[in-house]
């Protein structure tokens, strides 16, 4: 089997369509595609995009003769695999927005996923339910619990009767974008075409500037933002071949994304911090010499904090096999605005904001050179061409540079709203078509930088802390603990709040999970002039979000409620 071509020579049209529709329409006159691989990194199917077009058109009269209405929802259960694309592109020809939805945890119990499911295809108001072959024993049991036109696989849907197709218009909705986290009470963000083109315009003309001999590679899930529209929807709508791996395969063998890369010559790929430490821990004990990362021109960054750590030593570690950390592309965005709102410069790498923490906890980005006041935040680049992004005090007043406030976003590519829910629609879109971001951070030289999440930050006596500086700290200087092993955050005590740390500990007696905890409220101690009660979890035991981010809320909202007892 032959993977689709990169498209070298061809002329790019950089998403300037109306619909998703009509850019797939236009991508199927070429021989560029998609690309799915397994487990072990073999390639399934290659479906070039005229393929798919031909599919989709098919399958969407498949899914009206089921006896969904164009304008209703279809709950798409998010396997990275070519029926989850069909299905995709199947719901936009049928004037359906497919909401997609995660895969189980890994760790989570089958009755606590089909309750979730549940909520979400709820809360969507789904008509259909539609499931990767793996799951089908499943979807029975979920639809038994919620009114479903059809609950199955691709497969199992009804032979169409000569059902016409609906016109596709740019403000339609073209998907519902669930947002990280968004499980006990689902929050659908709206997205219609006229926003995602929009997006898509904006990332690959101005912020990847892509060239007809760019391919893309990805193992982010396609039930998050920037799996479904970084790296399935963006290099449609240019035109441009994509490798998808699933995001099972890179958690079990993280390099198997790097060779990847290399075998398909692999020019733009993005990851969370995380995504980069991980293949430099491996790369420790494993040979990389077959390794080429030398074509990687935008190693994109995105999804969560930026750590300048595990970023220094994956550039140090791949520099040998040709990987330039001048690739490092920071990025900022969210759901809610489609995707991408800011994007650094190609090219120029990673740059970094050196600031003292005190300065900053009074709102103040003040640069600093001592090692133990200062901490690194990278530069997200300037906003993208016709979006803006504002800086607000707390009287929603726009601030100096260099002045931290909260971020505030306007452009063609928010969303209309939460799918159903006007109240928290009012609470995040502001007079004049401004978005409440909900992050802090500020403006230097045009560029913005996050400082971190407003519902995150702890206030203690009078002091901002950020929860990311003092468990950054934790997994730096105490020995045997790795990234995304702590959760900080502050609750209720009996005459002020309490700083509780949760800790991950892998095993031991009694004795040195004590001296671990002494260790970690040391260091938080010395470093940051704060007491804290720190409680040892097991390994695995912090919630994350869709896109692998501590979920601090999840976490404190769990020990709250006693899920954490006698366990430390």
């Amino acid at each position: 089997m032959m993977m689709t071509p990169t498209g070298a020579g061809r002329t790019v049209r950089f998403a300037d369509f109306p619909t998703l529709t009509a850019a797939l329409d236009f991508a199927a006159t070429g021989e560029t595609g998609v690309n799915l691989y397994s487990l072990r990194g073999e390639l399934v199917e290659a479906l070039p995009y005229a393929d798919l077009r031909a599919q989709a058109m098919d399958l969407a009269g498949r899914m009206l003769a089921t006896g969904a209405v164009p304008g209703g929802t279809v709950g798409l259960i998010a396997e990275t695999d070519a029926d989850f694309v069909r299905a995709f592109f199947a719901c936009q020809y049928a004037g359906l927005a497919p909401a997609p939805l995660p895969l189980p945890a890994p760790l989570g119990g089958r009755a606590a996923y089909v309750d979730q499911i549940t909520r979400m295809l709820a809360s969507a108001r789904a008509s259909i339910l539609i499931g990767p072959a793996s799951m089908a024993a499943w979807l029975p049991e979920i639809a038994a619990q919620t009114p479903l036109k059809f609950a199955g696989v691709l497969a199992d849907l009804p032979p169409t009767s000569g059902i016409d197709l609906p016109a596709i218009e740019p403000d339609q909705t073209c998907y519902l974008q669930f947002s990280s986290g968004s499980t006990r009470f689902p929050t659908g963000v709206v997205v219609t075409h006229r926003a995602l083109m929009a997006n898509a315009v904006a990332i690959t003309r101005d912020g990847l500037q892509v060239r007809p001999e760019d391919r893309a590679i990805s193992w982010l899930p396609l039930y998050h933002d920037m799996g479904l529209i970084g790296f399935l929807l963006s290099p449609m709508t240019s035109q441009m071949s994509v490798d998808l791996l699933p995001t099972g395969a890179f958690v079990r063998r993280p390099l198997m994304w790097l060779d990847l890369l290399t075998r398909n010559g692999g020019t733009i790929s993005y990851s969370p911090t995380f995504g980069y430490e991980l293949c430099a821990r491996r790369a420790e004990a494993a040979a990389i010499d077959h390794l080429d990362l030398s074509r990687w021109r935008s190693a994109g960054l995105g999804g969560d904090m930026i750590r300048t750590g595990p970023l220094k030593a994956f550039a140090e570690r791949f520099k040998a096999v040709g990987f330039s950390e001048t690739a490092f592309v920071a990025s900022y965005g969210m759901a809610e605005a489609t995707l991408a709102l800011s994007m650094a410069p190609l090219g120029g790498g990673l740059k970094v904001e050196r600031l003292d923490i005190e300065q900053l906890e009074n709102g103040l980005a003040v640069e600093s050179d001592d090692g133990d006041r200062a901490r690194d935040f990278a530069r997200n680049g300037p906003v993208l061409p016709h979006h803006e992004l504002e800086v607000r005090n707390e009287n929603g007043l726009p601030l100096a540079e260099r002045q931290v406030g909260r971020i505030f976003a306007r452009g063609p590519s928010l969303m209309q709203g939460y799918f159903e829910q006007p109240e928290e629609t009012a609470r995040v879109l502001a007079e004049g078509g401004w978005l409440d971001t909900g992050d802090l951070g500020f403006l230097v030289e045009g560029e913005i930088v996050i400082t971190g999440r407003a519902k995150d930050l702890i206030i203690l006596n009078g002091r901002n802390i950020w929860p990311q500086d003092l468990e950054w700290t934790a997994e730096a200087e105490t020995d045997g603990l790795r990234s995304g092993d702590v959760a900080a955050f502050s609750t209720p005590g009996e005459t002020e709040d309490v700083i509780i740390v949760l800790v991950q500990a892998r095993g031991g007696d009694a004795e040195s999970r004590k001296a671990l905890a002494e260790a970690v409220a040391t260091v938080l101690r010395v470093r940051h002039s704060v007491e804290v009660q720190v409680h040892l979890v097991g390994a695995h035991a912090l919630p994350q979000t869709s896109s692998g981010k501590l979920s601090r809320s999840k976490a404190r909202a769990a020990f709250l409620a006693g899920a954490y007892a006698n366990r430390g």
